[in-house]
């Protein structure tokens, strides 16, 4: 995978992440997603099969290409052109059947190298506390990823707490996963940007 930036974005009193990656080479594509709370609202993916087998196709230019199309996301979500397509996914959510896990302490849930994740487990249908599902959570990107595991009680609730492992080199994501025997869900949480954050500016 090539180059990538992830950026919070505060419209209203709402937070958002925007995360955009190169998954290339194969597929040749620029993919941008739109997160609130880990959960995709919206995505974004532009082919580059064409360019990247054209003479001119080179490393710098495909940088460009991400961060613009990373950008323009961002300024329609500001703009409030993306308002719809986040209406109808969220209206989607509510209507599933299945589960929804979500996390409770998503500005705190990391502190002094260790992890400590205060879950709830809802059923869709009404979103009523779900008892006894599995609850499983791991750092994707880790030098060793390792699942810790928890059962939610009669409230919904569970957590679980775990030290921080030794990172990898690349981007790191905590990955929060919950079963019950009426579905499964699952949230991921971006844990370190890249460094360089695109200028703001319209399309």
């Amino acid at each position: 995978m090539g180059s990538g930036f992830n950026t919070d974005v505060q419209v209203g009193e709402q937070i958002f992440h925007v995360q955009t990656e190169d998954r290339g080479p194969s597929p040749a594509v620029i993919d941008t997603a739109l997160y609130q709370n880990g959960r995709v609202l919206y995505r974004r993916s532009s082919d580059y099969e064409h360019f990247a087998k054209s003479s001119e196709f080179n490393a710098e230019d495909l940088s460009e290409r991400v961060e613009e199309q990373h950008r323009c996301v961002i300024e329609d979500l500001r703009c409030g052109d993306l308002d719809a397509e986040i209406a109808a996914a969220t209206e989607k959510a509510a209507r599933a059947g299945g589960i929804e896990v979500q996390l409770l302490n998503p500005k705190s849930w990391l502190t002094g190298g260790k992890i400590s994740l205060d879950l709830e487990i809802l059923r869709r249908a009404d979103l009523r506390p779900e008892e006894g599902a599995q609850v499983e959570a791991s750092i994707e990107g880790a030098a060793q990823e390792v699942a810790h595991a928890g059962t939610s009680d009669g409230q919904g609730r569970a957590r679980i707490e775990f030290p921080l492992p030794v990172l990898g080199k690349g981007d790191l994501t905590l990955v929060i996963q919950a079963r019950a025997g009426s579905g499964k869900d699952e949230i991921r949480f971006a844990m370190r940007s890249k460094p360089k954050a695109p200028p703001p500016g319209a399309c």
